[in-house]
């Protein structure tokens, strides 16, 4: 007899996965379906159609027709969802510019617990490493965020926590050490002392996320190494064997222009492994 599975956050009610349509969404699809499943949540769907004006030359036969092929797509996610044995799944196409606005719009509506996005996608909707989509999303979303590559999977073994000790990074400690709790898996807490900046106080940062999973009983390992912080933080999660990072929204500087150049969008560009991003507001 299997054992059941084990939803790995105490509080999933409500998921929604925003996809482009392209292959880069399959692995936020996926794993939306992975988490609602175990998590009993209500998954919502959904997909934006932006205006393009080259309709007006091309003819409107040419937009009718994607809108078609992108309901048809829900449907195909929506065919999951049941095969899956997920009770609930709303699937929604959306028209506008400003995919972000839409999604940020729509999470908020629904009052979701988490948003899962690709990490980039095809060009119009998503481009570069991090699409701007993802970032805004992130920059603006009233929940958590998880950004999840292609071919990333998560099974929430081994999880890494970057901090700097600031309150976003915090709130992504809690997150973090929670999924550890429900999981029975470990967190590696790490703060960079980064040479661009060298604001931190490392050790004090990592000794505070260590004392809160000890709390819980959750083991922990510190790290307080030197270098650029994205770049570190990628390294360790791929040496480690970490398949989830956990990060604050914002760093100790605040960044409110959407997370851009920050090393929260590094990170989430270079990683192979999925990336949790917590506002301290969704603590």
């Amino acid at each position: 007899m299997s054992a059941e599975p084990i939803c790995p956050t105490s509080k999933l009610d409500k998921i929604l996965v925003t996809t482009d349509r392209s292959s880069f969404s399959e692995g936020a699809i996926r794993e939306a379906l992975n988490f609602s499943n175990k998590c009993n949540s209500h998954l919502y769907v959904i997909s934006v159609l932006e205006p393009n004006p080259d309709y007006e030359t091309i003819g409107a036969g040419i937009y009718e027709k994607e809108e078609r092929q992108a309901a048809e797509y829900l449907e195909t996610i929506h065919a999951r969802a049941v095969k899956e044995g997920i009770s609930f799944c709303e699937t929604k196409l959306l028209f506008g510019q400003d995919p972000y606005r839409l999604i940020v719009k729509e999470a908020g509506e629904k009052n979701v617990d988490m948003i899962i996005i690709g990490r980039r996608g095809r060009s119009g909707i998503m481009k570069m490493l991090m699409g701007s989509v993802t970032a805004k999303v992130i920059g603006h979303a009233p929940c958590k965020v998880l950004v999840v590559p292609r071919a990333a999977r998560i099974e929430c073994g081994n999880i890494l926590v970057a901090t700097d000790g600031s309150e976003h990074s915090l709130a992504a400690a809690e997150a973090a050490i929670g999924i550890a709790r429900q999981c029975g898996s470990s967190i590696i807490a790490v703060s960079v002392k980064d040479v661009e900046t060298e604001t931190a106080d490392t050790g004090a940062c990592v000794n505070a996320v260590a004392d809160m999973a000890r709390k819980a009983n959750v083991p922990v390992s510190t790290e307080t190494p030197r270098g650029r912080a994205h770049a570190v933080i990628v390294e360790m999660a791929g040496g480690r064997g970490v398949d989830l990072i956990v990060m604050g929204a914002h760093g100790k500087t605040d960044l409110r222009h959407l997370v851009m150049g920050s090393t929260a969008e590094r990170v989430i560009g270079l990683a192979n492994c999925a990336v949790m991003v917590v506002p301290a507001r969704a603590a």
